[in-house]
């Protein structure tokens, strides 16, 4: 007996990587290999166009556009990061915050939030609030808290040893690192 198709995209497997643009690649990889833990795996480019629409056609980014480089990182045992510097050709865009269109923050699943907020601050990393915030509904028995990474790119600490509420009731759970998919 073969169940039905399930509705998306067929084969689906999951998040492979992110992919983010940074002002300063020396800067993030320092960032995200001494503070946050996570491994350089490979570097590539630069990617220059001058006489084509590859970078508009491909990335919807004005085509003079220069990828100085991108590097792609392993974070514990969650999605890869794929990390870009460009030189945009039409200017720079502040980074988004969590209220605007396209905003986003990665969450960092950890064992022991304070022990890694207090890591952060030690390292001179911006912590957002006095301590973690308390979930409740859904999402109780999870802390989180803020934190920005040296560029202001919004990151999230959080933490939920003993589960979340929701996992009561609901057939289905969300992906953690530290346990395969059902």
């Amino acid at each position: 007996m073969t169940s039905p198709p399930r509705p998306g995209i067929p084969g689906l497997r999951g998040t492979e990587h992110i992919g983010f643009t940074v002002p300063d690649l020396d800067e993030a990889e320092r960032f995200f290999v001494d503070v946050i833990g996570c491994e350089l795996v490979y570097r590539l480019g630069p990617f220059v166009h001058e006489d084509d629409d590859w970078m508009r056609e491909r990335i919807n980014v004005h085509p003079r556009t220069i990828m100085r480089e991108l590097r792609f990182f392993r974070c514990g045992h969650g999605p890869n990061f794929e990390i870009f510097q460009f030189e945009p050709a039409d200017g720079q865009n502040p980074i988004p915050r969590n209220s605007d269109i396209g905003g986003h923050h990665l969450a960092f699943q950890v064992d022991d939030i304070d022990a890694a907020a207090a890591h952060l601050r030690r390292r001179g990393v911006r912590v957002l609030g006095d301590a973690p915030w308390a979930s409740s509904g859904p999402s109780a028995g999870q802390r989180w808290q803020y934190f920005l990474s040296p560029w202001g790119m919004q990151l999230e600490l959080v933490s939920f040893p003993d589960g979340k509420a929701y996992e009561a009731s609901s057939p289905v759970r969300l992906w953690q690192p530290d346990r395969p998919a059902e």
